[in-house]
C-alpha cells in the first residue's frame, strides 16, 4: 500500500510519535498522575482496549495476532496473557523500545516487537488483527485500503477503531486546520460511519468479510468507535 496521501500521513505520524509525543505517551500509558483532560483520555483508552479485547476469544493459544500500532504495548500484553503469539508493530522506534522494556519488566513472553508499517506483506499471516486508534488519522478511503490489505493475510477477524464524525469533532478538526501548532498531534480524521460501511461493502478485497460487532466509547476528551470485521 503506497498511496501518496497515506505515505505522507504515515511520515507525519512517525515524526510526531517518535519525537514530539514520546514523553507524553510514556506518561499517559503509565500509572503516573496526569491532568484532568489526559485522565479522561486514559480512561477512554482503557475502556476501548477492553472493548476490543471482548471481540477476541478469551483463549488465543496457537493463534497469531497482529497488534497494528502497538504504541507502548498495553494491548500486546493482554493478548500475550491469553496465549497468543503476538507481533506488535509501530511506526515509532522509541515507543516500540519502551514497549519491549515494559514487557521484559513484566516477565511477558510470546511477543515479537517490530518497527515498521502494519500493512507490510512481509509480516506474514495472522488469525486476528487488532488496530486500536492507529487508523484514526487516515481518511476513510485509506482506512478501507489498509483493512483490505490486512484482510488478505488474516484468517478470522479484524478489530479496529475510527473517530466517528460528529458536529463537535468536525468543528475541532476544522479549528485544528485553521490554527495549526508545531507541537500538536496530527489531526484525527473524523469518519462518517455510514460512508465507511458502504465503502467496506464495495471493496472487492473485503467481499468475504462482514461487520460483526461494533461499539462507541466516549469519555470526556476521548471518543472512538470500535468495529469488528469477520469472514462471512
Amino acid at each position: 500500500m503506497r498511496h501518496t496521501a497515506y505515505v505522507e500521513r504515515r511520515g507525519q505520524l512517525e515524526q510526531y510519535f517518535d519525537c514530539t509525543a514520546v514523553r507524553a505517551w510514556e506518561r499517559l500509558t503509565s500509572d503516573a498522575p496526569v491532568g484532568r483532560i489526559r485522565a479522561t483520555v486514559r480512561a477512554g483508552r482503557e475502556r476501548m482496549r477492553q472493548t476490543l479485547l471482548r471481540m477476541l476469544p478469551l483463549r488465543l493459544s496457537g493463534a497469531r495476532v497482529l497488534d497494528a500500532g502497538c504504541g507502548t504495548g498495553a494491548m500486546a500484553f493482554e493478548l500475550a496473557t491469553r496465549g497468543a503469539s503476538v507481533l506488535a508493530i509501530d511506526l515509532s522506534p522509541t515507543l516500540v523500545e519502551l514497549a519491549r522494556q515494559r514487557a521484559a519488566a513484566a516477565g511477558l513472553s510470546g511477543i515479537e516487537f517490530r518497527t515498521g508499517d502494519m500493512s507490510d506483506p512481509a509480516l506474514g499471516q495472522f488469525d486476528h488483527v487488532v488496530a486500536m486508534d492507529s487508523l484514526i488519522h487516515y481518511e476513510t478511503c485509506d482506512i478501507v485500503r489498509l483493512l483490505a490489505s490486512l484482510a488478505q493475510r488474516t484468517q478470522r477477524s479484524l478489530a479496529f477503531t475510527f473517530v466517528p464524525r460528529t458536529p463537535a469533532l468536525a468543528l475541532m478538526h476544522t479549528i485544528g486546520r485553521v490554527f495549526p501548532r508545531s507541537n500538536r498531534a496530527p489531526a484525527v480524521a473524523p469518519v462518517a460511519e455510514l460512508r465507511l460501511r458502504a465503502q467496506l461493502r464495495h471493496e472487492s478485497a473485503l467481499q468475504h468479510w462482514q461487520v460483526a460487532r461494533d461499539e462507541r466509547v466516549a469519555r470526556g476528551f476521548y471518543t472512538s468507535h470500535a468495529m469488528e470485521l469477520v469472514r462471512a
